[in-house]
Protein backbone atom coordinates (compact mmCIF):
# COMPACT_ATOMS: atom_id res chain seq x y z
CA UNK A 1 0.00 0.00 0.00
CA UNK A 2 1.36 3.41 -1.00
CA UNK A 3 1.84 6.03 1.75
CA UNK A 4 -1.14 8.38 2.01
CA UNK A 5 0.96 11.47 1.26
CA UNK A 6 2.03 10.02 -2.09
CA UNK A 7 -1.50 9.49 -3.40
CA UNK A 8 -3.35 11.70 -5.87
CA UNK A 9 -3.74 15.31 -4.55
CA UNK A 10 -7.55 15.43 -4.66
CA UNK A 11 -7.72 12.16 -2.71
CA UNK A 12 -5.27 13.56 -0.18
CA UNK A 13 -7.42 16.68 0.20
CA UNK A 14 -10.53 14.57 0.78
CA UNK A 15 -8.67 12.38 3.25
CA UNK A 16 -7.35 15.37 5.22
CA UNK A 17 -10.89 16.71 5.54
CA UNK A 18 -12.03 13.37 6.92
CA UNK A 19 -9.12 13.15 9.35
CA UNK A 20 -9.83 16.66 10.62
CA UNK A 21 -13.50 15.85 11.20
CA UNK A 22 -12.62 12.56 12.87
CA UNK A 23 -10.51 14.46 15.38
CA UNK A 24 -13.26 17.01 16.03
CA UNK A 25 -15.95 14.37 16.49
CA UNK A 26 -13.75 11.83 18.34
CA UNK A 27 -14.30 9.16 15.69
CA UNK A 28 -11.86 6.27 16.30
CA UNK A 29 -11.42 5.06 12.74
CA UNK A 30 -12.44 5.24 9.09
CA UNK A 31 -11.56 3.88 5.66
CA UNK A 32 -11.92 5.86 2.43
CA UNK A 33 -11.93 4.65 -1.15
CA UNK A 34 -12.18 6.56 -4.44
CA UNK A 35 -12.25 5.30 -8.03
CA UNK A 36 -11.93 7.81 -10.88
CA UNK A 37 -11.27 7.24 -14.58
CA UNK A 38 -9.56 3.90 -14.14
CA UNK A 39 -7.53 4.80 -11.04
CA UNK A 40 -8.33 3.57 -7.54
CA UNK A 41 -7.18 5.08 -4.26
CA UNK A 42 -7.81 3.83 -0.73
CA UNK A 43 -6.59 4.68 2.75
CA UNK A 44 -7.32 3.88 6.37
CA UNK A 45 -7.32 6.36 9.25
CA UNK A 46 -7.28 5.78 12.99
CA UNK A 47 -7.91 2.57 14.88
CA UNK A 48 -10.31 -0.37 14.82
CA UNK A 49 -11.27 -0.17 18.50
CA UNK A 50 -10.63 1.93 21.59
CA UNK A 51 -10.30 -1.28 23.61
CA UNK A 52 -7.94 -3.31 21.42
CA UNK A 53 -6.68 -0.84 18.80
CA UNK A 54 -5.24 -1.93 15.49
CA UNK A 55 -4.42 0.38 12.61
CA UNK A 56 -7.19 0.65 10.02
CA UNK A 57 -6.09 -0.17 6.47
CA UNK A 58 -8.01 -0.34 3.16
CA UNK A 59 -8.44 -4.06 3.87
CA UNK A 60 -10.09 -3.57 7.28
CA UNK A 61 -13.62 -4.97 7.40
CA UNK A 62 -16.58 -2.81 8.42
CA UNK A 63 -20.28 -3.48 8.67
CA UNK A 64 -21.85 -1.62 5.74
CA UNK A 65 -25.44 -1.81 7.02
CA UNK A 66 -28.15 -1.00 4.53
CA UNK A 67 -25.83 -0.89 1.53
CA UNK A 68 -26.68 -4.61 1.79
CA UNK A 69 -30.11 -3.77 0.35
CA UNK A 70 -28.52 -2.99 -3.01
CA UNK A 71 -26.97 -6.47 -2.99
CA UNK A 72 -30.44 -7.93 -2.42
CA UNK A 73 -31.80 -5.78 -5.24
CA UNK A 74 -28.99 -6.86 -7.57
CA UNK A 75 -29.72 -10.53 -6.89
CA UNK A 76 -33.41 -9.99 -7.64
CA UNK A 77 -32.58 -8.20 -10.89
CA UNK A 78 -30.43 -11.17 -11.92
CA UNK A 79 -33.39 -13.46 -11.23
CA UNK A 80 -35.71 -11.15 -13.17
CA UNK A 81 -33.27 -11.13 -16.08
CA UNK A 82 -33.27 -14.94 -16.04
CA UNK A 83 -37.07 -15.00 -16.24
CA UNK A 84 -37.57 -16.32 -12.70
CA UNK A 85 -39.16 -13.14 -11.34
CA UNK A 86 -41.64 -10.51 -12.49
CA UNK A 87 -41.09 -7.39 -10.37
CA UNK A 88 -44.74 -6.38 -10.82
CA UNK A 89 -46.36 -9.73 -10.04
CA UNK A 90 -47.93 -10.21 -6.59
CA UNK A 91 -45.52 -11.57 -3.99
CA UNK A 92 -48.12 -14.22 -3.16
CA UNK A 93 -47.37 -15.93 -6.48
CA UNK A 94 -43.96 -16.77 -5.02
CA UNK A 95 -44.93 -16.98 -1.34
CA UNK A 96 -48.44 -18.53 -1.42
CA UNK A 97 -48.83 -18.43 2.38
CA UNK A 98 -47.68 -14.80 2.64
CA UNK A 99 -49.74 -12.78 5.12
CA UNK A 100 -49.87 -9.14 6.20
CA UNK A 101 -52.02 -7.21 8.66
CA UNK A 102 -53.87 -5.58 5.75
CA UNK A 103 -55.49 -8.24 3.48
CA UNK A 104 -55.42 -5.89 0.48
CA UNK A 105 -51.66 -5.41 0.88
CA UNK A 106 -50.96 -9.13 1.08
CA UNK A 107 -52.87 -9.60 -2.19
CA UNK A 108 -51.37 -6.71 -4.18
CA UNK A 109 -47.83 -6.32 -2.81
CA UNK A 110 -45.13 -6.68 -5.51
CA UNK A 111 -41.37 -6.99 -5.45
CA UNK A 112 -41.17 -3.47 -6.91
CA UNK A 113 -42.95 -2.15 -3.81
CA UNK A 114 -40.31 -3.87 -1.67
CA UNK A 115 -37.35 -2.48 -3.61
CA UNK A 116 -38.73 1.08 -3.55
CA UNK A 117 -39.87 1.23 0.11
CA UNK A 118 -43.52 1.79 -0.78
CA UNK A 119 -45.16 -1.06 1.15
CA UNK A 120 -46.59 1.34 3.72
CA UNK A 121 -46.42 -0.81 6.88
CA UNK A 122 -44.22 -0.27 9.93
CA UNK A 123 -40.75 -0.52 8.45
CA UNK A 124 -38.39 -0.91 11.41
CA UNK A 125 -38.47 -4.20 13.24
CA UNK A 126 -35.40 -6.31 14.04
CA UNK A 127 -35.03 -9.63 15.81
CA UNK A 128 -32.68 -12.58 16.05
CA UNK A 129 -34.19 -15.91 15.07
CA UNK A 130 -30.97 -17.86 15.39
CA UNK A 131 -28.49 -19.07 12.80
CA UNK A 132 -30.49 -21.87 11.20
CA UNK A 133 -31.59 -21.75 7.57
CA UNK A 134 -35.17 -20.94 8.64
CA UNK A 135 -34.26 -17.65 10.36
CA UNK A 136 -35.52 -15.47 7.52
CA UNK A 137 -38.70 -17.50 7.12
CA UNK A 138 -39.45 -16.96 10.81
CA UNK A 139 -38.83 -13.25 10.44
CA UNK A 140 -41.27 -12.96 7.54
CA UNK A 141 -43.95 -14.68 9.63
CA UNK A 142 -43.40 -12.07 12.34
CA UNK A 143 -43.69 -9.21 9.84
CA UNK A 144 -47.29 -10.19 9.11
CA UNK A 145 -48.27 -8.60 12.44
CA UNK A 146 -46.85 -5.17 11.60
CA UNK A 147 -49.51 -2.45 11.34
CA UNK A 148 -50.17 -0.68 8.05
CA UNK A 149 -49.42 3.04 8.40
CA UNK A 150 -50.05 4.33 4.86
CA UNK A 151 -51.69 2.76 1.78
CA UNK A 152 -49.71 0.39 -0.41
CA UNK A 153 -47.82 2.44 -2.99
CA UNK A 154 -48.48 5.63 -1.01
CA UNK A 155 -45.96 8.09 0.48
CA UNK A 156 -42.38 6.87 0.46
CA UNK A 157 -41.02 5.75 3.82
CA UNK A 158 -37.87 3.73 4.41
CA UNK A 159 -38.84 0.11 5.08
CA UNK A 160 -36.26 -2.32 6.41
CA UNK A 161 -38.77 -5.13 6.82
CA UNK A 162 -39.64 -5.03 3.13
CA UNK A 163 -36.14 -6.34 2.45
CA UNK A 164 -36.65 -9.28 4.80
CA UNK A 165 -39.48 -10.28 2.45
CA UNK A 166 -37.28 -9.58 -0.58
CA UNK A 167 -34.60 -11.85 0.87
CA UNK A 168 -37.14 -14.59 1.45
CA UNK A 169 -38.25 -14.33 -2.19
CA UNK A 170 -34.63 -15.01 -3.19
CA UNK A 171 -34.53 -18.10 -0.96
CA UNK A 172 -37.72 -19.52 -2.47
CA UNK A 173 -36.78 -18.78 -6.10
CA UNK A 174 -33.25 -20.22 -5.76
CA UNK A 175 -34.11 -22.95 -3.24
CA UNK A 176 -31.01 -21.83 -1.32
CA UNK A 177 -30.33 -19.85 1.85
CA UNK A 178 -30.04 -16.14 1.12
CA UNK A 179 -26.32 -16.04 1.89
CA UNK A 180 -25.55 -18.90 -0.49
CA UNK A 181 -27.59 -17.28 -3.25
CA UNK A 182 -25.77 -13.97 -2.69
CA UNK A 183 -22.41 -15.74 -2.81
CA UNK A 184 -23.20 -17.49 -6.07
CA UNK A 185 -25.05 -14.67 -7.84
CA UNK A 186 -23.07 -11.59 -6.75
CA UNK A 187 -20.03 -12.07 -4.50
CA UNK A 188 -18.27 -14.82 -6.46
CA UNK A 189 -19.02 -13.48 -9.97
CA UNK A 190 -17.73 -10.03 -9.00
CA UNK A 191 -14.69 -11.37 -7.17
CA UNK A 192 -15.65 -9.81 -3.83
CA UNK A 193 -13.34 -11.97 -1.74
CA UNK A 194 -13.42 -9.66 1.30
CA UNK A 195 -17.20 -9.44 1.58
CA UNK A 196 -18.98 -11.63 4.12
CA UNK A 197 -22.20 -12.19 6.05
CA UNK A 198 -21.32 -14.40 9.01
CA UNK A 199 -19.39 -13.11 12.03
CA UNK A 200 -17.52 -16.40 12.02
CA UNK A 201 -16.07 -15.44 8.61
CA UNK A 202 -14.85 -12.14 10.01
CA UNK A 203 -13.90 -12.39 13.66
CA UNK A 204 -10.35 -13.56 14.40
CA UNK A 205 -9.63 -14.42 10.75
CA UNK A 206 -9.47 -10.83 9.43
CA UNK A 207 -8.87 -7.34 10.78
CA UNK A 208 -12.23 -5.73 11.48
CA UNK A 209 -13.60 -2.53 12.96
CA UNK A 210 -15.98 -2.49 15.91
CA UNK A 211 -18.66 0.14 16.42
CA UNK A 212 -18.50 2.96 18.95
CA UNK A 213 -20.89 5.30 20.73
CA UNK A 214 -20.18 8.52 22.54
CA UNK A 215 -21.54 8.28 26.10
CA UNK A 216 -21.22 11.77 27.54
CA UNK A 217 -17.67 12.74 26.60
CA UNK A 218 -16.37 9.16 26.49
CA UNK A 219 -16.14 7.01 23.37
CA UNK A 220 -17.07 3.41 24.14
CA UNK A 221 -17.39 0.19 22.15
CA UNK A 222 -20.96 -0.48 21.05
CA UNK A 223 -22.28 -3.96 21.67
CA UNK A 224 -23.56 -6.35 20.33
CA UNK A 225 -21.60 -6.54 17.08
CA UNK A 226 -23.74 -8.89 14.96
CA UNK A 227 -27.31 -8.09 13.84
CA UNK A 228 -28.70 -11.63 13.54
CA UNK A 229 -28.94 -13.85 10.47
CA UNK A 230 -32.51 -12.83 9.58
CA UNK A 231 -31.17 -9.33 8.90
CA UNK A 232 -28.42 -10.31 6.46
CA UNK A 233 -30.50 -9.36 3.40
CA UNK A 234 -31.36 -6.04 5.06
CA UNK A 235 -28.06 -4.92 6.55
CA UNK A 236 -25.71 -7.84 7.17
CA UNK A 237 -22.93 -7.31 4.62
CA UNK A 238 -19.41 -6.87 6.01
CA UNK A 239 -16.90 -5.53 3.49
CA UNK A 240 -13.94 -3.30 2.68
CA UNK A 241 -13.68 -0.05 0.75
CA UNK A 242 -11.82 -1.87 -2.04
CA UNK A 243 -14.55 -4.49 -2.50
CA UNK A 244 -17.22 -1.78 -2.45
CA UNK A 245 -15.41 0.14 -5.19
CA UNK A 246 -15.33 -3.05 -7.27
CA UNK A 247 -19.07 -3.41 -6.68
CA UNK A 248 -19.71 0.22 -7.68
CA UNK A 249 -17.62 -0.17 -10.85
CA UNK A 250 -19.76 -3.16 -11.80
CA UNK A 251 -22.94 -1.11 -11.36
CA UNK A 252 -21.51 1.65 -13.56
CA UNK A 253 -20.35 -0.80 -16.20
CA UNK A 254 -21.69 -2.98 -18.99
CA UNK A 255 -22.57 -6.00 -16.83
CA UNK A 256 -19.22 -7.78 -16.98
CA UNK A 257 -16.86 -8.38 -14.08
CA UNK A 258 -13.24 -7.27 -13.81
CA UNK A 259 -12.16 -10.20 -16.01
CA UNK A 260 -14.61 -9.23 -18.74
CA UNK A 261 -16.93 -12.17 -18.03
CA UNK A 262 -20.68 -11.44 -18.44
CA UNK A 263 -22.67 -11.35 -15.19
CA UNK A 264 -25.74 -9.22 -16.00
CA UNK A 265 -27.06 -7.21 -18.91
CA UNK A 266 -26.23 -3.51 -18.92
CA UNK A 267 -29.98 -2.86 -19.30
CA UNK A 268 -30.70 -4.60 -15.98
CA UNK A 269 -28.16 -2.45 -14.14
CA UNK A 270 -29.49 0.70 -15.76
CA UNK A 271 -33.05 -0.31 -14.83
CA UNK A 272 -32.02 -0.17 -11.17
CA UNK A 273 -31.11 3.51 -11.70
CA UNK A 274 -34.44 4.62 -13.21
CA UNK A 275 -36.42 6.92 -10.91
CA UNK A 276 -39.40 5.10 -9.43
CA UNK A 277 -40.75 7.34 -6.63
CA UNK A 278 -40.07 10.63 -4.88
CA UNK A 279 -38.18 10.06 -1.62
CA UNK A 280 -38.60 13.62 -0.35
CA UNK A 281 -35.48 15.14 1.11
CA UNK A 282 -33.46 12.12 0.04
CA UNK A 283 -34.10 12.75 -3.65
CA UNK A 284 -35.60 10.10 -5.91
CA UNK A 285 -35.69 6.35 -5.40
CA UNK A 286 -34.67 3.81 -8.02
CA UNK A 287 -34.63 0.07 -7.43
CA UNK A 288 -32.72 0.26 -4.12
CA UNK A 289 -30.49 3.20 -5.22
CA UNK A 290 -31.11 6.77 -4.09
CA UNK A 291 -30.80 9.32 -6.88
CA UNK A 292 -29.77 12.97 -6.57
CA UNK A 293 -28.63 15.66 -8.98
CA UNK A 294 -26.06 18.41 -8.47
CA UNK A 295 -24.09 20.55 -10.89
CA UNK A 296 -25.39 18.59 -13.86
CA UNK A 297 -24.28 15.32 -12.28
CA UNK A 298 -26.58 12.43 -11.43
CA UNK A 299 -25.44 10.66 -8.28
CA UNK A 300 -26.53 7.18 -7.16
CA UNK A 301 -25.94 6.16 -3.57
CA UNK A 302 -26.91 4.17 -0.52
CA UNK A 303 -25.89 4.54 3.09
CA UNK A 304 -25.84 2.16 6.00
CA UNK A 305 -25.84 2.16 9.79
CA UNK A 306 -25.43 -0.64 12.30
CA UNK A 307 -24.64 -0.60 16.01
CA UNK A 308 -21.95 2.09 16.12
CA UNK A 309 -20.88 1.88 12.45
CA UNK A 310 -21.79 4.13 9.51
CA UNK A 311 -21.22 3.68 5.78
CA UNK A 312 -21.86 5.35 2.42
CA UNK A 313 -21.30 4.25 -1.17
CA UNK A 314 -21.90 6.62 -4.09
CA UNK A 315 -21.14 6.58 -7.80
CA UNK A 316 -21.46 8.92 -10.79
CA UNK A 317 -21.46 6.90 -14.03
CA UNK A 318 -21.11 9.91 -16.35
CA UNK A 319 -17.78 10.74 -14.64
CA UNK A 320 -16.63 7.13 -14.14
CA UNK A 321 -16.41 7.96 -10.44
CA UNK A 322 -17.19 6.15 -7.20
CA UNK A 323 -16.45 6.82 -3.55
CA UNK A 324 -17.06 5.03 -0.28
CA UNK A 325 -16.48 5.90 3.35
CA UNK A 326 -16.74 3.43 6.25
CA UNK A 327 -16.65 4.72 9.83
CA UNK A 328 -16.68 2.92 13.20
CA UNK A 329 -18.71 5.41 15.24
CA UNK A 330 -22.29 6.68 15.45
CA UNK A 331 -20.80 10.18 15.30
CA UNK A 332 -19.33 9.12 11.98
CA UNK A 333 -22.78 9.57 10.46
CA UNK A 334 -21.87 13.26 10.20
CA UNK A 335 -18.92 12.25 8.00
CA UNK A 336 -20.85 9.85 5.77
CA UNK A 337 -23.65 12.40 5.38
CA UNK A 338 -21.03 14.95 4.27
CA UNK A 339 -19.10 12.76 1.83
CA UNK A 340 -21.15 13.75 -1.22
CA UNK A 341 -20.67 17.45 -0.43
CA UNK A 342 -16.91 17.00 -0.07
CA UNK A 343 -16.67 14.90 -3.24
CA UNK A 344 -18.56 17.46 -5.30
CA UNK A 345 -16.38 20.29 -4.01
CA UNK A 346 -13.08 18.43 -4.32
CA UNK A 347 -13.49 16.66 -7.64
CA UNK A 348 -16.16 18.50 -9.61
CA UNK A 349 -16.30 22.09 -8.33
CA UNK A 350 -20.01 21.56 -7.73
CA UNK A 351 -22.36 21.81 -4.79
CA UNK A 352 -25.85 20.99 -3.58
CA UNK A 353 -27.78 24.20 -2.86
CA UNK A 354 -28.52 24.79 0.83
CA UNK A 355 -32.08 25.91 1.61
CA UNK A 356 -32.40 29.30 3.28
CA UNK A 357 -33.96 28.85 6.76
CA UNK A 358 -36.90 31.02 7.78
CA UNK A 359 -38.00 31.95 11.28
CA UNK A 360 -41.67 31.67 12.20
CA UNK A 361 -43.82 32.80 15.08
CA UNK A 362 -44.87 30.36 17.79
CA UNK A 363 -48.43 30.65 16.48
CA UNK A 364 -47.25 29.55 13.03
CA UNK A 365 -45.31 26.65 14.54
CA UNK A 366 -48.14 25.48 16.81
CA UNK A 367 -49.79 23.00 14.41
CA UNK A 368 -46.46 21.19 13.92
CA UNK A 369 -45.58 20.87 17.58
CA UNK A 370 -46.24 17.60 19.39
CA UNK A 371 -45.15 14.01 19.80
CA UNK A 372 -44.01 11.87 16.84
CA UNK A 373 -43.60 8.15 17.40
CA UNK A 374 -42.17 5.03 15.79
CA UNK A 375 -40.82 1.93 17.57
CA UNK A 376 -37.14 2.69 16.93
CA UNK A 377 -37.28 6.49 16.73
CA UNK A 378 -39.48 8.96 18.56
CA UNK A 379 -39.21 12.66 19.35
CA UNK A 380 -41.05 15.72 20.54
CA UNK A 381 -41.25 18.97 18.60
CA UNK A 382 -41.44 22.21 20.55
CA UNK A 383 -40.87 25.84 19.54
CA UNK A 384 -37.78 27.90 20.30
CA UNK A 385 -36.67 31.26 18.88
CA UNK A 386 -38.65 30.92 15.67
CA UNK A 387 -37.67 27.31 14.96
CA UNK A 388 -38.94 23.85 15.84
CA UNK A 389 -36.77 22.02 18.36
CA UNK A 390 -36.51 18.25 17.88
CA UNK A 391 -35.90 16.45 21.18
CA UNK A 392 -34.92 12.82 20.66
CA UNK A 393 -36.52 10.03 22.71
CA UNK A 394 -34.23 6.95 22.59
CA UNK A 395 -36.11 3.75 21.86
CA UNK A 396 -33.71 0.84 21.63
CA UNK A 397 -34.91 -2.20 19.70
CA UNK A 398 -31.87 -2.75 17.47
CA UNK A 399 -30.60 -5.38 16.79
CA UNK A 400 -33.32 -7.11 18.88
CA UNK A 401 -36.51 -5.82 20.50
CA UNK A 402 -34.85 -6.27 23.89
CA UNK A 403 -31.85 -4.04 23.10
CA UNK A 404 -31.98 -1.07 25.52
CA UNK A 405 -31.99 2.54 24.30
CA UNK A 406 -28.70 4.22 23.58
CA UNK A 407 -27.85 7.84 24.37
CA UNK A 408 -30.26 10.45 22.99
CA UNK A 409 -29.36 12.40 19.89
CA UNK A 410 -28.57 16.05 20.70
CA UNK A 411 -31.41 18.53 20.30
CA UNK A 412 -31.71 19.78 16.74
CA UNK A 413 -33.37 22.95 15.46
CA UNK A 414 -35.57 22.47 12.39
CA UNK A 415 -36.15 25.56 10.26
CA UNK A 416 -38.81 25.95 7.60
CA UNK A 417 -37.55 26.85 4.14
CA UNK A 418 -40.80 26.22 2.23
CA UNK A 419 -44.38 25.22 2.96
CA UNK A 420 -44.31 22.13 5.22
CA UNK A 421 -40.58 21.62 4.49
CA UNK A 422 -37.79 21.89 7.05
CA UNK A 423 -34.01 21.70 7.20
CA UNK A 424 -31.87 20.70 10.18
CA UNK A 425 -29.65 23.47 11.55
CA UNK A 426 -27.56 21.50 14.05
CA UNK A 427 -25.44 18.36 14.08
CA UNK A 428 -26.02 15.47 13.71
CA UNK A 429 -28.96 16.51 11.48
CA UNK A 430 -27.38 19.62 9.99
CA UNK A 431 -28.58 19.98 6.42
CA UNK A 432 -31.02 17.07 6.69
CA UNK A 433 -34.28 17.77 4.86
CA UNK A 434 -37.68 16.83 6.18
CA UNK A 435 -41.27 17.35 5.15
CA UNK A 436 -44.59 17.34 6.94
CA UNK A 437 -47.41 15.40 5.31
CA UNK A 438 -51.08 16.19 5.90
CA UNK A 439 -54.18 14.01 5.92
CA UNK A 440 -57.29 14.52 3.82
CA UNK A 441 -58.62 17.10 6.29
CA UNK A 442 -55.46 19.20 6.04
CA UNK A 443 -54.15 18.28 9.49
CA UNK A 444 -50.45 17.58 10.02
CA UNK A 445 -50.18 13.78 10.11
CA UNK A 446 -46.50 12.86 9.63
CA UNK A 447 -43.01 14.27 9.66
CA UNK A 448 -40.72 12.45 7.25
CA UNK A 449 -37.16 12.82 8.50
CA UNK A 450 -34.34 10.31 8.53
CA UNK A 451 -36.25 8.62 5.74
CA UNK A 452 -39.13 7.56 7.99
CA UNK A 453 -42.70 8.80 8.17
CA UNK A 454 -43.15 9.53 11.86
CA UNK A 455 -46.86 9.70 12.80
CA UNK A 456 -47.91 12.64 14.93
CA UNK A 457 -49.54 11.09 17.97
CA UNK A 458 -49.76 11.62 21.71
CA UNK A 459 -47.16 10.73 24.32
CA UNK A 460 -49.55 8.11 25.70
CA UNK A 461 -49.92 6.31 22.36
CA UNK A 462 -47.15 3.98 21.28
CA UNK A 463 -46.25 1.50 18.57
CA UNK A 464 -44.13 -0.39 21.07
CA UNK A 465 -46.76 -3.01 21.95
CA UNK A 466 -45.84 -5.05 18.88
CA UNK A 467 -42.38 -5.85 20.18
CA UNK A 468 -43.58 -7.12 23.57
Amino acid sequence: MLPFNTLEPQFQCLGETIRSEMKRLKVPGAALGVYHNGQEYAAGFGRTSVEHPLRITPDTLFQVGSISKTFTGTILMRLAEQGQLDLDAPVRKILPKFKMADPDVEKRLTTRHLLTHTGGWLGDYFDDFGNSNDALQKMVKKIRKLPQITPLGGPWSYCNTGFNIAGRIIEVLTDKPYEQAAQELVLDPLGLKMTFFYPSDVLITHRFAVGHQKIGKKVKVARPWAIGRAGNCVGGVVSTVCDLLTYARFHMGNGTNAQGEPVMKRESLEAMRIEQVDAGGRGKMGLTWFIREAGGLKIYSHGGATHGQQAILLFIPQEDFAATLLVNSDEGGILTDSLLKWVLETYFDASIPTPQPLQKTEEELAEYMGHYDLPLSAFDLTARDGYLLKKDIPRGGFPTPQTPPGPPEPDVRLAFYDADRVVGLDEPRKGALGEFLRDETGQVRFLRIGGRLHPKTTAEESWMSFSK
